[in-house]
């Protein structure tokens, strides 16, 4: 079959949003920050909002984040992403503001900005990228590493007597008057991935009908980090993180479901 037939947009099944610039993605391979990007400037891109977007992200991987979407994007200081969108969305609130933020961020170094975003129920979106240990800064652990999971800083593996138990931080936020809609996604296989994309669109509707704070964890895989295959990696976190960080809904129009 000739290559215009091909790509006759009848016969395509598939086309890269233009929202994402032309720089090359410089994650590792296999990891989820990619289609993750991908799917929210496709939301952007369906709702015709690119213009109206603004996207905060702080230290950590997702800070490459300004370099592959085409929208407005702001940088924060380490775990400083809410405080920052809480500012942008006050100043100008009809704009859609989310932040993009790591667990290492998210969790241990912005515990009190997203506690107490959330709990204020600023009109923003949240982007939680969990892959159990601190990814660009040297694989440490990070609040969301699983028991017996090794890092750089617990080379035996997390002992919960001595170092604590994993922190579920969107079961912890879920709870509070502030937060309209919460869930636990994962972006490594098709079925996933068009939930998730579903979350992020139901999360920006929220967002435009100023119903409050919408909050999205997204377990993914870490395979540099973890010394693993990417495939591996995605098996392993089948096996070992969705048990603990189970997917699906948790809150959904401000009342629990989980």
């Amino acid at each position: 079959m000739d290559i215009k037939e091909i790509i006759r947009p009848d016969n395509l099944v598939y086309k890269r949003t233009p929202l994402l610039t032309d720089a090359t993605l410089s994650y590792c391979p296999g990891c989820g920050h990619g289609t993750i990007h991908r799917l929210i400037m496709e939301v952007v891109e369906e709702m015709g909002i690119q213009s109206e977007t603004i996207g905060i992200a702080p230290v950590g991987c997702s800070v490459l984040a300004y370099e592959f979407m085409d929208i407005d994007m702001s940088q924060a200081a380490h775990g400083r992403a809410p405080a920052v969108a809480t500012g942008i969305k006050r100043l100008w609130e009809d704009k859609f503001v989310f932040t993009y933020q790591g667990d290492g961020d998210l969790a241990a170094i912005g515990t009190g900005e997203t506690i107490h975003a959330c709990n204020r129920g600023e009109n923003i979106t949240i982007f939680f990228v969990n892959n159990g240990i601190y990814g660009m800064t040297g694989g440490q652990m990070a609040p969301t590493t699983l028991e017996g999971m090794k890092s750089s800083t617990s080379p035996y593996g997390r002992n919960n007597k001595t170092m604590g138990p994993p922190i579920k931080i969107t079961e912890m936020i879920a709870p509070l008057p502030g937060v309209h809609y919460v869930t636990r996604q994962a972006v490594h296989k098709p079925g996933p991935v068009r939930k998730s994309k579903k979350a992020i669109r139901k999360a920006f509707e929220v967002q435009k009908e100023k119903k409050g704070l919408s909050f999205i964890e997204f377990v993914s895989n870490c395979n540099s980090g973890w010394k693993m295959t990417p495939n591996d990696s995605n098996i392993w976190m089948e096996e070992h993180m969705f048990p603990f960080y189970p997917m699906g809904d948790i809150k959904v129009d401000g009342k629990l479901v989980k």
